[in-house]
């Protein structure tokens, strides 16, 4: 270690602190600025101290810049910069009792958090999104990795405190490069409900995050616990969708990410999507023969709502389940989109009651005025009545 050396970890921002650690100042000092001093400067300190002392730091000088920062975002911060500086390890990590997610559950709205963010983390749970989730991987800048999957796996120990009902996911950086195992190994023994995995190409790029996570679990006890969504993202991953989607059994969705796979192609992303269509429509397939759920990708426009509701209706109609979204306001939107119309409702409710009806008089001809209803028909129906009940369009007494 260089003399004078220092390390920093955190930001300045709200519900933020920043922390500069010089490892070789002589002594031991703390010193504390923040907005909030008057009312919770001694607070602060007291944090401050039992971080240092659980981690056995006692020399060095600690400054602290704090923009009232929760204290298991102090310890993050603070874990994170003696780490950095060879100080601590990381700590025996206390599995969370964390019900495990459905597979076939509500995943209309994924909504992207910035892993290296805690203000938007920490309010991202209130706007009624299906799922939340802490990126590791597009939204943080390299430099930022570690004290990100740090941040991140606080926030996994502290979530029901702040995402009570929805689907708590994760998504890592590639395994094939310099950060995805070291995400796992940090964020797996906090139990994310599901684990996003992105740029998969092949069955393989799934397979290894499996044996690895499972490796993983059997340390820490918690074996099957966790699920996947492989992030199909280029043209090589939308050949293989097929395989990937049936990589794992953990698998619960397929998702598409058109940013990058514009990219791969080499062409512009347009607002109407016709350069994905058949990628997306490829998607949906694998999905359906893997029996799992397809996601579309995000609308990246956020001012558009005309747009994302476009977008949002066009995907539900290729046979996708939900969006990824971007913020907070494009929930509602695309909520509404994947719900069923009132004309859709009403048809399905007339379907289910002809249906009722022909079993109670013995008949084995149903129809509807003059259509006749086959077997799809009542299936798809039926799909609609389910999905209104689960989100409570219509009561879950009112169809049996």
């Amino acid at each position: 270690m260089s003399e004078n050396m220092i390390f920093k970890s955190g930001s300045e921002g709200k519900s933020d602190l920043t922390v500069v650690f010089e490892p070789d100042y002589p002594g031991f000092e703390i010193v504390i600025e923040s907005s909030i001093k008057k009312l919770f400067g001694k607070l602060i300190r007291k944090t401050v101290e039992e971080a240092c002392s659980f981690f056995g730091v006692k020399t060095g000088k600690l400054l602290i810049k704090d923009d009232g920062a929760l204290d298991f975002i102090i310890w993050a911060r603070i874990e994170a910069v003696l780490r950095l500086a060879g100080k601590a390890s990381a700590p025996k990590i206390q599995v969370p009792k964390r019900r495990p997610s459905q597979k076939d559950r509500l995943r209309r709205t994924r909504l992207y958090i910035p892993g290296n963010q805690p203000d938007l983390m920490l309010n991202a749970g209130l706007f009624g999104a299906d799922s939340i989730i802490l990126d590791l991987e597009d939204s943080v800048a390299p430099s930022q990795k570690f004290e990100s999957r740090v941040l991140v796996r606080r926030m996994l120990e502290n979530a029901e405190s702040f995402f009570p009902t929805g689907e708590i996911i994760v998504r890592i950086n590639p395994m094939n490069g310099p950060f995805g195992r070291s995400d796992l190994l940090e964020v797996v023994p906090a139990l994310p409900h599901v684990i996003l995995i992105p740029k998969c190409e092949s069955s393989s790029d799934v397979i290894d995050v499996e044996q690895f996570v499972r490796e993983i679990e059997e340390k820490h006890g918690v074996q099957g616990r966790i699920l996947f969504m492989p992030l199909i993202e280029t043209g090589k991953g939308v050949v293989n969708a097929p395989s990937v989607a049936s990589a794992s059994p953990r698998n619960v969705a397929l998702c598409f990410g058109a940013e990058d796979y514009t990219k791969d192609l080499g062409i512009v992303r347009t607002r109407e999507g016709r350069e994905s269509f058949l990628a997306r429509q490829q998607i949906v397939l694998a999905s359906k023969a893997a029996d799992i759920q397809a996601i579309d990708t995000v609308y990246s426009d956020v001012g558009d709502e005309a747009g994302l509701i476009a977008s949002a209706q066009e995907a539900k109609s290729l046979g996708f389940v939900g969006k990824g979204i971007i913020h907070p306001r494009q929930v509602d939107p695309v909520h509404k989109a994947f719900a069923p119309s009132e004309q859709e409702l009403e048809e399905a409710k007339k379907i289910v009651a002809a249906l009722e009806e022909a079993k109670k008089s013995g008949s084995g001809v149903v129809s509807l005025g003059s259509k006749m209803i086959d077997a799809p028909v009542a299936e798809r129906a039926q799909k609609v009545i389910d999905l209104a009940k689960k989100i409570r369009m219509i009561d879950s007494e009112e169809i049996q």
